[in-house]
């Protein structure tokens, strides 16, 4: 265990270790405790998305049942938008327990974009429905279009992943960590942006740091979605251990050959 050098409450992360051989051979391979969490993160996610979809069929069904109601069709259209959402978190959450990998384009692209793909599923053909049925006119028309409309676009907003996470990233960033101090072990706190590999690092150690997590660079990017490396570590670690000073851009260099 490295030694902490901080009077900050240093909290240890269990699990999350990957095999022996999957560090020898630079892959990432999820804990079977990740794989698990991964799993129910999945399962609430399809269960919200298909409450989604069945409020949307309950929408469209009430545009083919006249009168119409507007409060009851933006109610609905509201409901579907926080349940599509809720599913869009918990799928991207999932992601990063267990990550799939960037040789497979299609898998990697489907996987990390499916919360969009179900918002255009959840949204669209009843946002066409609004626009061209000839029972709802003027204002009705407007009103609830533009709701449907901005619930569409704001549920597909939250489904994109920006950053979508993969084994090869995961594998990389592991190894870049190793590499400069010979073991897996970071630091990170709850409202940081990037790990650290020194807990008295001065960007963790401020008057608003109550607490540092310590754990594996996977838990720095499940638990928090971290997926950078303090620089201001890096180069502190390089100077004390007395490492040359192009090791970082070496180590750059040789992890993206």
């Amino acid at each position: 265990m490295p030694d902490k050098g901080t009077k900050k409450k240093v909290t240890r992360v269990e699990g999350g270790e990957t095999s022996s051989a999957a560090r020898e051979t630079r892959t990432f391979v999820a804990s079977d405790e990740s794989k698990a969490k991964a799993k129910k993160f999945r399962i609430f996610a399809i269960l919200s998305w298909i409450v989604a979809i069945g409020l949307e069929v309950v929408a469209i069904l009430q545009l083919k049942s006249p009168p119409i109601k507007t409060w009851l069709l933006i109610v609905l259209i509201v409901a579907d938008l926080v349940f599509a959402v809720i599913g869009s978190l918990l799928w991207k959450k999932a992601n990063r327990f267990d990550p799939a990998s960037e040789k497979d384009k299609f898998r990697f692209f489907v996987q990390n974009q499916l919360g969009a793909i179900i918002a255009v599923i959840a949204f669209l053909p009843l946002v066409l429905l609004i626009f061209t049925n000839k029972d709802l006119k003027g204002k009705q028309k407007g009103l609830v279009g533009a709701v449907a409309v901005i619930a569409m676009l704001i549920a597909g907003f939250v489904g994109v992943d920006f950053n979508p996470p993969s084994i090869e990233e995961y594998a990389e960033q592991t190894a870049q960590v190793e590499s400069l101090t010979g073991q897996n072990h970071v630091y990170w706190t709850k409202s940081g942006t990037k790990y650290h590999v020194l807990a008295d690092c001065q960007h963790i150690n401020t008057k608003k740091t109550d607490e540092i997590f310590e754990g594996t660079v996977a838990q720095a990017r499940e638990l928090k979605n971290i997926s950078e490396l303090c620089k201001t570590c890096a180069e502190r670690w390089k100077k004390e251990k007395g490492l040359p000073a192009g090791t970082a851009a070496a180590i750059e260099e040789q992890l993206t050959e």
